[in-house]
């Protein structure tokens, strides 16, 4: 039977659900927010690294985008094996591996060992992302499951804040010490803390709620019973097998929305400390303090859109303009060389528009994909979408060869996002505008979110 709102059933939903996220999301959080450092440090480090190593704009292109060929590879077999093997087992895995090699990077001394150790991190680092996405449906119901994954999604945006100010105070305060150069102790220090989390996550971790020894046996009925409810109640998607997802044209039309995304994000993942130093600025330990302001707007715009989506019951359009929004102020970019004002207004914006509607991306598509093809699913959009990290710098370091400038790139990167807004607004699955509606009855909708407990935007906070 339904539990009323502010009835004693609810108050205790809200307190296991609440002791589940305290456990659970700063621990994965932290672990995401060093994969994203170690995926874009290579950007700033560049800075020293073509002068030392003898690297070239088109070989650092190649070398920060062959990360995703071994990423896209090894995504699908990484998360079938999750489902196989278990959460602890398979994340300890891709930690302890992604910190070693990531600390090796520092030893590069030709491009095919930039090629060689990135091809290896994304070996290494695939599956992270669509396995927490696939773990958190294992500890919460569908209306509940946008916020946890907005607050898992808000790391990147913290990797940006903190990583660039930290990356330029390694670089510029490590230089020579114990004859090595400042980039290479970024890559160590950034590296081996995953190894660390990895053994932590062995133990600390659970496959699920009826594993968890620190759940009471009435905390777990209560999961155990929302994810029934969620999952046998939804009267507009069918259970997807991974066979059936292989075969949904919605879902490729969600991988190609998140690569046209993810160009962008690597766009500035990897180019902003260059765009930074073009106008103007000169020390690394500078350049690492303004790149923090784009990916602190960022956030900022983050909690905006994503509440605003809230209120108004809608994912697509919300999706669709942030992301055009995102590409006018990227082909802006492209022209403020020079101008470090100018260039840091329009990089805040082309930030802001790129990372605020991730999390929608992947409440619309968590949403549609269901059933025992959930992990095989989402992790087809990510292996699709992360062909764009591929795709991007080898665009932008290409024509940055060719013609000297990024504005080229930058205007090829920004039409791809315009074909991907179009592609959310004509082709995406539809909600029903919050994602409990599309689990539960109308009452159960608003009864979920009539604290906003189910809300992407109050994640952020």
């Amino acid at each position: 039977m339904t539990s009323t709102p502010g009835s004693a059933e609810d108050a205790h939903a809200e307190q296991t659900y609440g002791k589940i996220t305290r456990r659970l999301i700063p621990f994965l959080f932290l672990c995401y927010v060093f994969a994203f450092l170690d995926r874009i440090n290579i950007g700033i480090a560049q800075l020293d690294m073509k002068h030392d190593v003898g690297f070239s704009d088109l070989t650092y292109s190649i070398g920060a985008g062959i990360f995703f060929l071994g990423y896209v590879l090894m995504e699908v077999p990484s998360n079938l094996l999750l489902a196989r093997i278990g959460v602890k087992r398979t994340f300890s895995r891709i930690m302890v591996l992604w910190g070693i090699v990531a600390a090796a990077t520092a030893f590069v001394t030709a491009p095919a060992h930039l090629y060689t150790v990135r091809f290896l991190l994304g070996l290494a680092e695939a599956g992270l992302y669509p396995g927490v996405i696939f773990y958190l449906t294992r500890w919460y119901p569908v209306e509940r499951r946008a916020k946890v994954i907005a607050i898992f999604t808000c790391a990147t945006g913290i990797a940006g804040l903190v990583g660039g100010p930290l990356s330029g105070a390694l670089m510029t305060y490590f230089n020579d010490v114990f004859g090595l150069r400042g980039w290479q102790w970024m890559f160590i220090v950034q590296g081996l803390p995953a190894s660390v989390l990895g053994v932590i996550a062995f133990s600390y971790l659970d496959d699920g709620p009826q594993q968890a020894a620190w759940l009471t046996e009435r905390e777990k009925a209560v999961v155990l019973g929302d994810l029934r409810r969620s999952s046998s109640v939804s009267a507009t998607h069918a259970e997807h097998t991974f066979g059936r997802a292989l075969g949904d044209f919605r879902v490729y039309v969600m991988g190609f929305v998140w690569f046209a995304q993810i160009a962008g994000v690597f766009a500035i993942g990897f180019w902003l400390p260059a765009l930074i130093k073009k106008s103007g600025v000169g020390s690394a330990l500078h350049i690492g303090l303004y790149s923090a302001i784009p990916y602190f707007v960022s956030w900022v715009a983050l909690v905006m859109l994503n509440r605003h989506s809230d209120r108004t019951m809608e994912r697509r359009w919300h999706c669709a303009i942030a992301m055009l929004v995102g590409a006018a102020a990227l082909v802006w970019a492209g022209f403020t060389s020079g101008n470090l004002a100018m260039s840091l207004v329009a990089l805040s914006i082309a930030t802001a528009g790129i990372l605020a509607p991730n999390p929608l991306i992947w409440a619309i598509s968590t949403d549609y994909i269901r059933g025992s093809g959930a992990a095989g699913g989402v992790a087809i959009i990510n292996c699709v979408g992360l062909l764009g990290g591929f795709v991007s710098p080898m665009i932008i370091g290409s024509i940055k060869t060719v013609t000297g400038s990024m504005a080229g790139g930058l205007g090829a990167i920004a039409v791809l996002m315009t074909i991907g807004a179009i592609a959310a607004i004509a082709f995406a699955p539809a909600t029903s505008g919050t994602v409990a509606a599309g689990a539960a009855s109308p009452s159960e909708g608003a009864q979920a979110h009539g604290d906003g407990s189910g809300t992407v935007a109050d994640a952020a906070l």
